[in-house]
């Protein structure tokens, strides 16, 4: 009995299941996960001198990445065929991920799983990016705010008609508002996630910083 409830514990306690080394384009749907910028220079670009985080820069939502995902758990970091991209492929994705130095990042964790070529994988990122409305309200905050999480999710949502509230999750981090992640299927339609994936951040006081 023991042994029996021992083992039951040890598969409650284990996180989403996540496979490296997965085969590539063996997966069910993606996850397109936008950053808030200043979060993310809050929280880490500020401390390690990232230009995403210049004054300049002027970035709100950026594309962390569009990740292949199973209906639980995720691949990673897949065997593939393809040849990495360029430093040019990744320099030009920095306009919508902030550097090159992620895009590439991206690619050698995701990309390789999705079974598309460098080129492929960043064009059907950028793709997935452009088709989402982001909310303009957020560009018009001048000072900080705090707010449920919730209310991110509804403007995303009432800026995207079609998108159904499972289909999207906002996460926070550190007290902050921190990604908006909707998942897509392969086509790039808007679709339900996974269990694992649909973890809304429920803070009712979560700060979000304005563009700087």
């Amino acid at each position: 009995m023991r042994i029996l409830l021992a083992l039951v514990m040890s598969v409650c306690l284990v996180g989403p299941a996540r496979a490296d080394g997965e085969r590539a384009g063996e997966f069910d749907y993606y996850v397109l996960s936008l950053s808030w910028s200043p979060t993310w220079c809050a929280l880490e670009g500020d401390r390690r001198g990232s230009p995403q985080c210049d004054a300049s820069a002027d970035f709100g939502w950026v594309l962390h990445g569009l990740w292949p995902q199973y209906d639980r758990g995720w691949p990673s970091f897949c065997p593939s065929a393809e040849r990495p991209p360029s430093r040019g492929m990744t320099r030009d994705m920095a306009d919508i991920m902030g550097t090159p130095g992620l895009a590439w990042h991206q690619w050698n964790k995701h990309g390789v799983c999705s079974g598309l070529s460098a080129r492929a994988y960043y064009d059907t990122a950028r793709q997935a990016f452009d088709a989402v409305n982001r909310p303009e309200i957020f560009r018009a905050l001048d000072k900080p705010v705090t707010l449920p999480a919730k209310v991110i999710e509804e403007a995303f949502l009432e800026a995207n008609p079609g998108w159904e509230p499972d289909m999207l999750t906002i996460t926070c981090k550190a007290g902050r508002i921190q990604e908006a992640r909707l998942c897509l299927s392969k086509e790039l339609e808007p679709v339900p996630c996974g269990r694992d994936v649909v973890r809304d951040c429920r803070a009712t006081d979560a700060l979000f910083d304005p563009i700087r």
